[in-house]
Protein backbone atom coordinates (compact mmCIF):
# COMPACT_ATOMS: atom_id res chain seq x y z
CA UNK A 1 0.00 0.00 0.00
CA UNK A 2 3.04 2.37 -0.17
CA UNK A 3 6.13 2.92 -2.00
CA UNK A 4 8.31 2.20 0.71
CA UNK A 5 6.91 -1.63 0.79
CA UNK A 6 7.07 -2.05 -3.46
CA UNK A 7 10.56 -1.02 -3.17
CA UNK A 8 12.24 -3.02 -0.38
CA UNK A 9 9.96 -6.18 -1.45
CA UNK A 10 11.17 -5.88 -5.42
CA UNK A 11 14.77 -4.86 -3.48
CA UNK A 12 14.80 -8.44 -1.52
CA UNK A 13 13.74 -10.32 -4.80
CA UNK A 14 10.23 -10.48 -4.20
CA UNK A 15 8.70 -12.20 -7.42
CA UNK A 16 4.99 -10.92 -6.52
CA UNK A 17 3.37 -7.91 -5.21
CA UNK A 18 -0.53 -7.00 -3.98
CA UNK A 19 -2.40 -4.21 -4.03
CA UNK A 20 -5.54 -3.77 -1.90
CA UNK A 21 -7.56 -2.51 -4.71
CA UNK A 22 -11.05 -3.88 -3.73
CA UNK A 23 -12.80 -0.75 -2.36
CA UNK A 24 -14.28 -2.51 0.77
CA UNK A 25 -11.01 -3.87 2.33
CA UNK A 26 -9.41 -1.43 4.61
CA UNK A 27 -6.38 0.37 3.29
CA UNK A 28 -7.34 -0.29 -0.54
CA UNK A 29 -5.78 2.03 -2.94
CA UNK A 30 -7.45 3.68 -6.20
CA UNK A 31 -5.82 2.63 -9.76
CA UNK A 32 -3.99 6.01 -10.19
CA UNK A 33 -2.21 4.85 -6.74
CA UNK A 34 -1.13 1.81 -7.96
CA UNK A 35 -0.22 2.98 -11.73
CA UNK A 36 2.41 5.38 -9.87
CA UNK A 37 3.36 2.90 -7.26
CA UNK A 38 4.49 0.36 -10.00
CA UNK A 39 5.99 3.16 -12.03
CA UNK A 40 8.56 2.64 -9.41
CA UNK A 41 9.30 -0.82 -9.64
CA UNK A 42 10.22 -3.46 -12.27
CA UNK A 43 10.24 -7.03 -12.15
CA UNK A 44 7.66 -8.21 -10.09
CA UNK A 45 4.28 -9.77 -11.23
CA UNK A 46 1.50 -7.42 -10.14
CA UNK A 47 -1.22 -8.88 -8.17
CA UNK A 48 -4.66 -7.06 -7.29
CA UNK A 49 -6.54 -8.20 -4.22
CA UNK A 50 -10.39 -8.54 -4.23
CA UNK A 51 -12.93 -9.55 -1.72
CA UNK A 52 -16.36 -8.54 -2.76
CA UNK A 53 -16.32 -7.06 -6.36
CA UNK A 54 -17.60 -9.40 -9.47
CA UNK A 55 -15.78 -10.65 -12.14
CA UNK A 56 -16.98 -7.22 -14.68
CA UNK A 57 -15.61 -5.01 -12.25
CA UNK A 58 -12.25 -7.17 -11.42
CA UNK A 59 -11.82 -7.32 -14.91
CA UNK A 60 -12.15 -3.60 -15.71
CA UNK A 61 -9.84 -2.82 -12.43
CA UNK A 62 -6.94 -5.62 -13.64
CA UNK A 63 -7.04 -4.34 -17.36
CA UNK A 64 -6.82 -0.45 -16.06
CA UNK A 65 -3.57 -1.58 -13.76
CA UNK A 66 -2.21 -4.19 -16.30
CA UNK A 67 -2.29 -7.08 -13.57
CA UNK A 68 -0.92 -9.82 -14.01
CA UNK A 69 -3.06 -11.87 -11.64
CA UNK A 70 -5.89 -11.60 -9.21
CA UNK A 71 -5.90 -12.51 -5.44
CA UNK A 72 -9.41 -12.87 -4.37
CA UNK A 73 -9.96 -13.45 -0.45
CA UNK A 74 -13.99 -14.66 -0.92
CA UNK A 75 -14.85 -18.12 -2.26
CA UNK A 76 -16.31 -17.88 -5.72
CA UNK A 77 -18.26 -20.00 -7.98
CA UNK A 78 -16.36 -22.32 -10.47
CA UNK A 79 -18.71 -20.15 -13.08
CA UNK A 80 -17.34 -16.74 -11.71
CA UNK A 81 -13.81 -17.49 -11.42
CA UNK A 82 -13.90 -18.59 -15.42
CA UNK A 83 -15.07 -15.35 -16.07
CA UNK A 84 -12.30 -13.24 -14.23
CA UNK A 85 -9.31 -12.62 -17.04
CA UNK A 86 -6.47 -12.71 -15.40
CA UNK A 87 -4.88 -16.26 -13.59
CA UNK A 88 -6.84 -16.42 -10.11
CA UNK A 89 -5.15 -16.84 -6.78
CA UNK A 90 -7.56 -17.92 -3.87
CA UNK A 91 -7.26 -17.55 -0.42
CA UNK A 92 -8.06 -20.53 1.71
CA UNK A 93 -9.31 -20.36 5.20
CA UNK A 94 -7.17 -22.36 7.67
CA UNK A 95 -10.35 -23.51 9.17
CA UNK A 96 -11.36 -24.94 5.16
CA UNK A 97 -7.85 -26.32 4.18
CA UNK A 98 -9.28 -27.49 0.68
CA UNK A 99 -10.72 -25.82 -2.14
CA UNK A 100 -14.84 -26.55 -2.00
CA UNK A 101 -15.49 -27.38 -5.52
CA UNK A 102 -13.63 -28.55 -8.51
CA UNK A 103 -11.44 -25.40 -9.99
CA UNK A 104 -11.30 -23.88 -13.57
CA UNK A 105 -7.58 -24.12 -14.89
CA UNK A 106 -7.64 -20.09 -14.20
CA UNK A 107 -6.98 -20.72 -10.88
CA UNK A 108 -2.90 -21.07 -10.62
CA UNK A 109 -2.47 -20.70 -6.82
CA UNK A 110 -3.48 -20.90 -3.12
CA UNK A 111 -2.39 -18.95 -0.41
CA UNK A 112 -2.98 -19.14 3.15
CA UNK A 113 -2.95 -17.60 6.53
CA UNK A 114 -1.36 -20.23 9.72
CA UNK A 115 -0.30 -17.56 12.10
CA UNK A 116 1.02 -20.58 14.39
CA UNK A 117 1.59 -24.15 14.96
CA UNK A 118 -0.26 -26.34 13.05
CA UNK A 119 -1.72 -30.16 13.44
CA UNK A 120 -0.52 -32.67 11.48
CA UNK A 121 -3.86 -33.39 9.38
CA UNK A 122 -3.61 -29.82 8.41
CA UNK A 123 -0.01 -30.13 7.00
CA UNK A 124 -1.15 -33.03 5.25
CA UNK A 125 -3.80 -31.21 3.81
CA UNK A 126 -1.91 -28.57 2.83
CA UNK A 127 0.47 -30.89 1.23
CA UNK A 128 -2.33 -32.63 -0.73
CA UNK A 129 -3.09 -29.00 -1.77
CA UNK A 130 0.32 -27.86 -2.73
CA UNK A 131 0.38 -31.13 -4.87
CA UNK A 132 -2.25 -29.51 -7.44
CA UNK A 133 -1.55 -26.09 -7.54
CA UNK A 134 1.21 -23.98 -5.84
CA UNK A 135 0.84 -22.89 -2.40
CA UNK A 136 1.89 -19.96 -0.66
CA UNK A 137 2.26 -19.37 3.18
CA UNK A 138 0.92 -16.40 4.54
CA UNK A 139 0.50 -13.38 5.24
CA UNK A 140 0.59 -13.49 9.13
CA UNK A 141 3.24 -16.12 9.31
CA UNK A 142 4.99 -16.01 13.13
CA UNK A 143 8.80 -15.98 13.01
CA UNK A 144 8.75 -18.53 15.44
CA UNK A 145 6.70 -21.01 13.27
CA UNK A 146 8.25 -19.63 10.16
CA UNK A 147 11.14 -22.37 9.61
CA UNK A 148 9.20 -25.36 10.82
CA UNK A 149 5.70 -24.64 8.18
CA UNK A 150 8.30 -24.05 5.33
CA UNK A 151 10.69 -26.90 5.54
CA UNK A 152 7.18 -28.62 6.04
CA UNK A 153 5.27 -27.93 3.22
CA UNK A 154 6.20 -27.62 -0.53
CA UNK A 155 5.54 -24.42 -0.72
CA UNK A 156 6.10 -21.46 -3.54
CA UNK A 157 6.82 -19.01 -1.40
CA UNK A 158 5.68 -16.91 1.61
CA UNK A 159 3.62 -13.38 1.72
CA UNK A 160 3.95 -10.86 3.68
CA UNK A 161 1.53 -7.97 4.49
CA UNK A 162 2.03 -4.62 3.78
CA UNK A 163 2.36 -2.14 6.77
CA UNK A 164 1.93 1.38 7.35
CA UNK A 165 4.40 4.06 6.77
CA UNK A 166 6.20 6.16 9.36
CA UNK A 167 6.12 9.08 7.51
CA UNK A 168 6.41 9.13 4.10
CA UNK A 169 9.07 6.99 2.12
CA UNK A 170 9.90 5.52 5.89
CA UNK A 171 8.92 1.88 7.18
CA UNK A 172 9.51 -0.31 10.04
CA UNK A 173 10.33 -3.76 8.47
CA UNK A 174 11.10 -5.45 11.82
CA UNK A 175 8.27 -8.32 11.24
CA UNK A 176 9.95 -9.26 8.07
CA UNK A 177 13.32 -9.04 8.90
CA UNK A 178 12.29 -11.51 11.95
CA UNK A 179 10.84 -13.49 9.55
CA UNK A 180 13.84 -13.77 6.80
CA UNK A 181 15.79 -14.34 9.89
CA UNK A 182 14.42 -17.05 10.93
CA UNK A 183 14.25 -19.19 7.48
CA UNK A 184 17.93 -17.61 7.65
CA UNK A 185 20.18 -21.17 6.70
CA UNK A 186 23.70 -21.25 8.16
Amino acid sequence: NNLSDARYCAGMGADKLTFLLDPALPGHLDTKTVKELVGWIAGVELIGEFEQLNAHEINAIAADCALDAVLLRSPRTAEELAEIAPPVYLELSPESKTPAQPLPDSVVGFIIELPGPVSQETLAALRRIASERPLWLGPGLHPDYARDLAGGLPLAGLSFPSGDEVKPGLRDFDQLEAVFEALETE
